[in-house]
């Protein structure tokens, strides 16, 4: 275990980056607590992992940890506001960071989002970065929008204590998400990976509405041949989540030169196996919950699915036998009145023979 001058015990820091695997794995062991940690592990992330540390592939930025990392609001505002430009398709400035400790007026908490930030004009814009698109449906992203809705009232409310409130004071939102493997919907457009909403009246209506979409189907993208003719921005971006291989990175900095500086503070990181394995630990956690509460989800449906159908069998059996008695009832009742039928005709002939 490494410890400083003092005697105290510091995070293990390489000074420069292991060549092969089995310097990698002896510059592991030399750390007690980081090999403690790597050796958690399943077999298929030591592997990724000990690729990065020798340089053979780049950082998973599909996963959360690594994403806020790279494009921490704070840290690099420019970088952030010119990802969202390219996806929103029109020019936004990042201003700040919002905290999502935030609480309505009941006490309630927000929703807690991967990555909330103010742009220059008022407008809040949530950054999602989805590993699988069953953690993500159509009623989530659209609870989430309406949040940043409430988000929006609420700070015009507390504004309105100054002046007076106006509807008008509320400014847009916007709901972008990446997702690495995006629902089956999704594949019915194998051309397209970028799908932008908002509410549109179909009688042609020109009303603005507040809440926007923007929905990014990586997995798509992947599938669509790179092409140096087509350059852009949101390509640029999007080869850059979707690109570990380093051979490919070279190719993307040959063309987009400026994503250098990125992959470069990627690189640095192998000095920091310490840190970058407290990334991966957090990744796998999320992933790990977002798996259980899928599961926990099919579970609760299988169970929905089998007390509606045993509560229509019940309902069925109910309502048949409840038929029967009716039926068994009218009969007799039927039966009565036949008697009393044939009854009184016996009278009428007696009283004819008389």
């Amino acid at each position: 275990m490494e410890h400083d001058s003092d005697g105290f015990v510091r995070a293990a820091e390489w000074e420069n980056y292991p060549q092969t695997k089995e310097e990698t794995l002896e510059r592991l062991r030399q750390s007690p607590k980081l090999y403690r940690r790597y050796q958690m592990m399943s077999s298929d992330w030591k592997e990724r992992f000990l690729d990065f540390c020798q340089g053979k592939k780049s950082l998973p930025l599909t996963y959360d940890p690594f994403f806020k990392y790279m494009f921490d609001p704070e840290i690099h505002g420019d970088r952030l506001s010119r990802l969202v430009s390219s996806l929103l398709g029109f020019e936004v400035r990042v201003l700040r960071a919002l905290s999502s400790e935030d609480r309505l007026i009941s006490g309630e908490s927000y929703l807690i989002m991967d990555l909330l930030v103010e742009s220059s004009d008022g407008s809040l814009i949530n950054v999602e970065i989805q590993k699988q698109g069953y953690a993500f449906p159509a009623e989530r992203i659209s609870c989430y929008s309406a949040d940043l809705v409430m988000r929006q009232y609420m700070r015009a409310k507390a504004n309105g204590e100054r002046k007076k409130f106006s509807y008008t004071d509320i400014k847009k939102v916007y709901v972008i998400v990446l997702f690495e493997e995006s629902p089956s919907v999704f594949h019915q457009f194998d051309k397209t990976y970028r799908h932008y909403g908002k509410t549109v009246f179909d009688s042609g209506l020109n009303m603005e509405l507040l809440q926007e979409f923007c929905l990014i189907s990586l997995d798509v993208f992947r599938k669509i041949p790179y092409s140096e003719r087509e350059r852009s921005d949101q390509q640029a971006w999007l080869s850059l989540f979707t690109t570990e291989n380093l051979e490919d990175a070279q190719r993307l900095i040959r063309d987009y030169p400026w994503l250098e500086e990125i992959y470069r503070e990627i690189a640095m990181l192998r000095r920091k196996p310490e840190e970058v394995l407290g990334m991966w630990s957090d990744a796998l956690r999320i992933l790990d919950e977002n798996s259980m509460k899928f599961y926990v989800e099919q579970l609760e449906e299988k169970v929905r699915i089998i007390e509606a159908k045993v509560t229509e069998k019940v309902t069925a059996e109910v309502t048949a036998e409840v038929t029967a008695q009716k039926d068994k009832e009218i009969q007799k009742i039927r039966q009565e009145k036949d008697a009393e039928i044939e009854a009184l005709k016996r009278q009428i002939e007696e009283l004819k023979r008389k």
